[in-house]
């Protein structure tokens, strides 16, 4: 399916996202505002923390026609909800795409993982720009019509690096930043610019063997199980909200070589989930936990 058919299909269904303080009457004076404004929820999902004082997440899914000519009446229609039962929310709208950026480096596994999501319709973003510290990619990129660039980095030209891919993000207003195995530590400068919205894939199983190497790593401990871990990206190393993990069972059979295998297997489908979790907007942060609809 082409993008511009995906658009189509999603023109009419809207996005809400909810997190306040757990009370009785939040879902039904969401529901009763959406159903007096025309629209048919077709997705709704809730957890509470605790009823009793905890907090309260909600995502609900809503078709209405017409709906971009309804939005702005719609979003200033439901603050005196939100002030009633002091919400903190947000709308958005499934045909308005995220505009996204991917960072790669030697290995193209998770690249060509999400470049194929996709092409098959089944990552309903804009993929608008891919930026790499290696050529190694830039022809199956610019194949599918997508602007490469080649930013040469390491630590002593960082912050100029840093500076040219700020640039580039404004430039190509992106709206989230996948790390698909862009091996360079991004400083707090860069971070600073794109909270909760730059998404990476880690190679192991966190909060177990983080920071390099660990396969090896893992070898070395016998590990009986393996994973790989999709989290968004803070000034802390690899301890950024986690999104999205998974497993395969190993053992002592499988050297590191046959480890590796494994893992990009993984990586790839946990990232891939991730991203496609974000731009659904799906997942709700909550200090340094994530509340993920599925």
């Amino acid at each position: 399916m082409q993008l511009e058919e995906q658009s189509a299909s999603l023109k009419n269904i809207g996005r809400l996202l909810v997190k306040c303080s757990d009370k009785p009457g939040i879902v039904a004076a969401v529901s009763t505002f959406l159903l007096n404004h025309q629209a048919n929820i077709v997705e709704s999902s809730q957890y509470s923390t605790d009823p009793e004082g905890g907090m309260f997440y909600l995502r609900i899914e809503f078709h209405a026609e017409n709906l971009l000519q309804k939005k702005q009446q719609l979003e200033s229609d439901f603050q005196k909800v939100a002030d009633e039962h002091e919400l903190e929310y947000r709308f958005s709208y499934a045909v308005e795409l995220k505009r996204t950026a991917i960072f790669v480096s030697k290995e193209p596994y998770c690249l060509m993982e999400l470049l194929w999501e996709w092409q098959n319709g089944d990552l309903n973003t804009d993929i608008v720009v891919v930026i790499s510290n290696h050529e190694d990619a830039r022809s199956m990129v610019e194949a599918l019509g997508i602007p490469f660039h080649y930013i040469p980095a390491n630590k002593d030209i960082r912050q100029e690096v840093e500076q040219q891919q700020i640039k580039l993000m404004e430039e190509y207003e992106v709206d989230v930043l996948v790390l698909a195995r862009y091996m360079q530590i991004l400083t707090p400068d860069f971070v600073s610019h794109f909270p909760n919205q730059i998404i990476n894939i880690h190679h192991s199983f966190l909060p177990a063997f983080i920071g390099a190497k660990p396969y090896e790593r893992a070898f070395g401990r016998g590990v009986k199980l393996i994973g790989a871990t999709s989290h968004y990206v803070t000034n802390d190393l690899d301890e950024g909200p986690i999104i999205e993990q998974d497993i395969e069972r190993v053992d002592h059979r499988d050297d590191t070589v046959q480890l590796k295998k494994i893992g990009r297997t993984i990586e790839r489908r946990v990232l891939a989930r991730a991203v496609k979790w974000h731009i659904e907007d799906r997942i709700i942060v909550e200090n340094n936990k994530t509340i993920v609809f599925h």
